[in-house]
């Protein structure tokens, strides 16, 4: 007898990563990602006047970086705190940014309306990878550039992500964040869409007192961490704590002083069709 798999509630798992990423305060780790917005401005070799779109823009890196070149930039996340954050550090610097509260995978805006669509950290998470790539795709003119940076599987946050999974799985029928950080999930995703796609593999490096101070923020602050913490016990947050700690330890090359571990992440630039 046949036997049906049970199909995913993508919207159910969307539902559910808004709440997560809407608890703690990405913001205060985001802030410490600022060069990685910079860098990939600089690899799209991003114009002044150019029409800009910041998918999944957390506290607003890439948008600020944009902006900061001139370019006429429209700043988009689906948690509304996130958003005000970006608000608030654009405001400080008096750059001019259009923040607009929006889901990644159902973009408002008309096709082919930016010349430039980026996403740092941002778009990868999607539970709906393919319908993420489609809508940055159909916003993006012919001729126009898509820019990302994506966590890749092997460097240290795929670590962490595989170690919170032992102890949370993650939903089922939902590809992998990290994927995002492949070159061949990525020519799935866009296929025809890019007539060119270029990736370099680049460091970010956490900075943190030790592992510790970096466990602490994470735990209080990046939503996934916290998340998982709160839903274990008191036996699994302290395995969890461990299994993360020996991680920060292996990874570390800032000597017994301090941390410094170096997370591997694809910058990708895409030409559009």
């Amino acid at each position: 007898m046949l036997t049906t798999q049970p199909t995913t509630d993508l919207t159910m798992v969307k539902s559910r990563q808004q709440a997560t990423w809407s608890s703690g305060d990405y913001a205060v780790i985001g802030t410490t990602l600022a060069i990685t917005g910079e860098l990939l401005c600089e690899a799209v070799d991003l114009r002044p006047g150019q029409r800009v779109l910041d998918v999944a823009a957390g506290n607003g890196n890439a948008t600020l970086a944009a902006a900061r070149r001139w370019a006429d930039v429209t700043s988009t996340d689906y948690v509304p705190a996130l958003l005000e954050r970006g608000r608030t550090r654009a405001a400080a610097e008096r750059l001019p940014v259009t923040f607009q509260q929006a889901d990644a995978e159902e973009l408002p805006f008309a096709d082919g309306s930016f010349d430039v669509v980026l996403s740092v950290f941002g778009v990868m998470f999607t539970p709906n990878q393919e319908q993420a790539a489609q809508e940055m795709l159909r916003v993006c003119r012919p001729g126009g550039t898509i820019g990302l940076a994506n966590w890749t599987p092997d460097g240290f946050i795929g670590h962490v992500f595989r170690t919170i999974g032992k102890y949370i799985p993650p939903p089922a029928g939902v590809k992998p964040p990290a994927l995002w950080g492949t070159e061949g999930r990525l020519r799935e995703l866009f296929g025809d869409g890019i007539s060119e796609l270029t990736v370099k593999r680049r460091m970010f490096v956490f900075r943190y007192r030790s592992a510790e101070h970096w466990l602490e923020v994470f735990r209080t602050y990046y939503g996934p961490v916290l998340k998982a913490f709160a839903a274990l016990d008191a036996e699994g947050q302290a395995g969890l704590a461990r299994d993360l700690t020996e991680l920060l330890q292996r990874f570390n090359q800032g000597g017994t002083g301090t941390l410094a571990v170096p997370s591997e992440y694809l910058e990708v630039v895409a030409t559009r069709s």
